[in-house]
């Protein structure tokens, strides 16, 4: 299942975020292709002055046709990291060939893309910078692919 990553804002390459972020693509499709997940991707679209709705139409001509759709939004499921692994997991078990994860600009994401999505997940009740949600999601999937092959990463 390839994971796609479609995002709002544009990450320049010298910054440590995007060091972390290429990082953990690199570790997540190394450990990930042998279960059937990956590779990761990004897709970045210009935020828009015409707000959510502008950025919503280019969010959702970055999405795949028919990918399962999980944006990430303060409203979203808290899961553990395990919790997350078995999403991923079930997604791949019932044949779904991509799956797309929505990060918003700086407004969020449109009420209307939002509802359009198959899932919703959250980072918690605290409102992170777009930024940052990107290196916790890739962090995350990592995690999720170690988890699922057994690795010892991730330590509950």
């Amino acid at each position: 299942m390839r994971l796609h990553l479609c995002v709002v804002g544009r990450l320049n390459a010298r910054t440590p975020e995007a060091s972390l972020i290429d990082d953990y693509i690199t570790r997540a499709d190394r450990t990930g292709r042998a279960l059937g997940l990956g590779p990761v991707s990004i897709s970045e679209v210009e935020a828009k002055k015409g707000g959510m709705a502008a950025e919503a139409d280019l969010l959702r001509r970055a999405i795949p046709s028919g990918a399962v759709v999980v944006t990430l939004d303060e409203r979203g499921a808290l899961l553990t990291s395990p919790e997350f692994s078995e999403k991923l997991a079930g997604w791949r078990d019932n044949g779904r060939q991509d799956l797309a994860f929505v990060i918003g600009g700086a407004d969020g994401i449109d009420p209307g893309l939002r509802a359009e999505a198959d899932f919703s997940i959250s980072f918690g009740k605290m409102v992170w910078p777009h930024m940052m949600v990107r290196v916790m999601l890739t962090e995350q999937i990592y995690r999720a692919a170690s988890i699922l092959a057994g690795a010892p990463y991730h330590r509950a």
